[in-house]
């Protein structure tokens, strides 16, 4: 319930951001308002929260039930086929 919760607020937080990065006084001029200097490094570092947030979500599904026996299975099997093949 928690990862819905921080994802909810990850999307309304990009969704802001986006919107008060893209406003601007003409609707004709698509420059961003104040610059687009950062703008890079912003994105960046709310694709790696989001895929922090989505690691998180798999280490918790893995830890709380039934995910550690599914992981288990599907390395054995990985490392079958890869053995198989050789």
């Amino acid at each position: 319930m928690s990862a819905h919760i921080s994802l909810l607020i990850y999307i309304h937080t990009h969704t802001a951001l986006v919107a008060t990065l893209t406003a601007t006084t003409d609707p004709g001029d698509r420059r961003l308002a104040g610059g687009d200097r950062g703008q890079a490094t912003t994105e960046y570092a709310l694709v790696l929260l989001a895929a922090a947030l989505v690691g998180l979500m798999v280490v918790a599904w893995a830890t709380a039930g039934g995910g550690t026996a599914r992981i288990s299975r599907l390395f054995n099997s990985v490392i079958d086929a890869v053995i198989d093949r050789v």
